[in-house]
């Protein structure tokens, strides 16, 4: 007898012996022993599960003169002709190769003569999905009112591909993806029988090379056993397959533990001097990320498809890496699998790739750079006034009359003053007014409470120069600029009109700049300190018919956008 591959010779003979699919197989025994066989069924789910097997298996059961307990004898004349593909009542049909109208009329005519031998005559469509539209209409009548001695049973791998008037008129059952420790225990008992010698990593390898598939993993077996003869042994079914060896996964993620950048250059050459192909590669990468993610998040590797010694060093390397590294990580090499396909340098793009991995930045340095950023900002929140007692001694603005008042909040949004003319802050009463004849523009300002003191009058210089001030404005936009961009947007907004008696005015545009620079007003005073050597309290007045810049070019921030980033504007 010519030899036989592993997936027919031990293609299951019963019910009991299909793996992993007990939903079906149990319902299908219970219908025959109940006798409430349906005239169709539809079996879907993905390629090498079983679906044809168990066609077959019920073809035998339904027509088996010794059935017992809902099981084929395997045994009589009925049942070996079934099996061995030779029974006239059990018709298989490839929807792939006979998918036209003409082909489904043959059958329509075929289902009209009764049985030759067989109580039930059994048609069996794989791959039902391929028919065509006028094909399954013309199937349609007969699969929903078939002759009392036929069944139909559809096997399919794309279910959404059947027309739904067919769908409705079958029982559906749906053929689930086999699990990895499933396939080790059938590879297990073939080899078992056949007398080969297995190790327990190369069972692991093939069970997860088939992929969900009994039927591919047995063809695997089948090449590795070629291969290897009667003793199987990892390196060898590793180099027999063309796979990436387990062990480059753990040394790139030691290179990323370690930030070796040279080692990931040397191990990007190595990939491709070993013949991997980069895909693979990165699919396998991926896999190890993944197994290093589920043991870092649930302690346990019930869930990594690997083998006992693999789980434990999983364990032992999850706890050398962060949560949010290896999602970070397993995201960037997700994407550059997706795009490494379609470049046309697959090595660069591999390099590329390895060192991105290896110099990322940690996720605890970067909480640590956070946190700093948190107490930097709380500094500043803190220096606000002066830690000495709870009021202070300032002359009003007459220089007469010596009032107590108390510190001056600073709070997120100040409560907006009302505009008034009646009482001008001492550094508005120096400035000049068009009816006066000054030269400066009218002015509208924020007044203060006459009792109101600036945040540093001890030590603020009020015979400031003003001209001064005016000069050096720019270097103090550049050095907010480099600390808070944010406050150097607004600060472009303004400028200063005058230095009195310990207070900087500034003058705005509008009232809407001076509500979003507020917030700040803490933050501009330490600034002034640091850059220009003055203590200063900021105020704030709108200066009517300034800061209207001729066109776009001459904006600040319109300035350094297309400096910095390139920005055109929209027409």
């Amino acid at each position: 007898m010519s030899y036989l591959v592993t997936a027919r010779k031990w293609r299951p003979m019963r019910f009991d012996e299909v793996t992993a699919q007990e939903h079906v197989t149990v319902t299908m025994k219970n219908a025959i022993l109940r006798n409430r066989i349906a005239h169709a069924y539809l079996f879907s789910g993905p390629s090498g599960v079983g679906k044809t097997t168990t066609a077959r298996i019920l073809a035998k059961a339904i027509n088996c003169p010794n059935v017992k307990d809902g099981e084929p004898c395997n045994d009589c004349d009925i049942c070996r002709e079934i099996t061995e593909g030779r029974s006239l009542d059990v018709i298989e049909i490839d929807g792939a190769s006979n998918r036209g109208i003409d082909e489904i009329r043959d059958l329509r005519e075929s289902v009209r003569y009764s049985p030759s031998r067989l109580k039930y005559k059994v048609y069996i469509i794989d791959e039902v999905h391929m028919l065509t539209k006028e094909a399954f209409n013309a199937l349609l009548k007969t699969l929903e009112e078939p002759p009392s001695y036929a069944m139909f049973v559809l096997a399919t791998t794309e279910p959404h591909k059947v027309i739904p008037t067919i769908l409705t008129r079958c029982q559906r059952f749906d053929f689930k993806r086999i699990e990895i420790e499933k396939i080790i225990e059938r590879l297990r008992f073939i080899a078992g029988e056949e007398k080969i010698s297995v190790d327990e990593e190369s069972f692991v390898t093939i069970a997860k090379k088939g992929d969900g598939s009994m039927r591919d993993a047995l063809s695997i077996f089948d090449q590795v056993a070629a291969f290897c003869g009667n003793d199987i042994k990892h390196d060898v079914v590793v180099s027999a397959l063309s796979l990436v060896d387990e062990e480059l996964f753990f040394r790139t993620t030691a290179l990323i533990e370690n930030n070796d950048s040279k080692g990931a250059v040397e191990l990007a050459a190595e990939i491709v001097s070993r013949g991997y192909d980069s895909v693979d590669f990165l699919e396998g990468l991926s896999e190890h990320l993944r197994n290093l993610l589920i043991a870092s998040t649930t302690g346990k590797a019930d869930l990594i498809e690997a083998s006992e010694d693999y789980r434990k060093r999983y364990i032992e390397s999850a706890a050398s890496f962060d949560k949010l590294d290896l999602l970070r990580l397993l995201k960037t090499t997700s994407e550059a699998m997706q795009q490494i396909k379609y470049v046309s340098q697959p090595r660069i793009k591999l390099e590329m790739t390895l060192l991105q991995l290896v110099n990322m930045e940690r996720a605890v340095r970067l909480r640590e750079l956070l946190q700093q950023v948190e107490e930097l900002k709380k500094n500043l929140t803190r220096r606000d006034l002066p830690a000495n007692s709870g009021s202070i001694s300032q002359p009003t603005p007459e220089g007469s009359t010596t009032v107590k008042t108390a510190r001056e909040p600073h709070p997120v949004y100040p409560e907006r003053r009302a505009f008034s003319s009646a009482s001008p802050s001492p550094a508005q009463a120096e400035l000049p007014n068009r009816r006066n004849g000054g030269a400066s523009p009218a002015a509208r300002t924020y007044s203060r409470n006459p009792e109101e003191a600036p945040a540093y009058p001890d030590n603020a210089t009020s015979e400031s120069s003003f001209q001064e001030v005016n000069v050096r404005w720019d270097e103090l936009l550049q050095a907010v600029r480099k600390e808070r961009i944010a406050v150097w947007s607004q600060l472009i907004n303004l400028k200063p009109l005058g230095v009195k008696n310990g207070w900087l005015m500034l003058g705005a545009p509008n009232e809407v700049v001076i509500g979003m620079t507020k917030p700040y007003k803490t933050y501009i005073q330490d600034a002034v300190q640091r850059t220009l050597g003055m203590r200063v309290a900021i105020d704030f007045s709108i200066v009517e018919g300034e800061h209207k810049a001729d066109s776009d070019d001459n904006d600040p921030l319109v300035k350094f956008l297309k400096d910095e980033f390139g920005a055109e504007p929209i027409e």
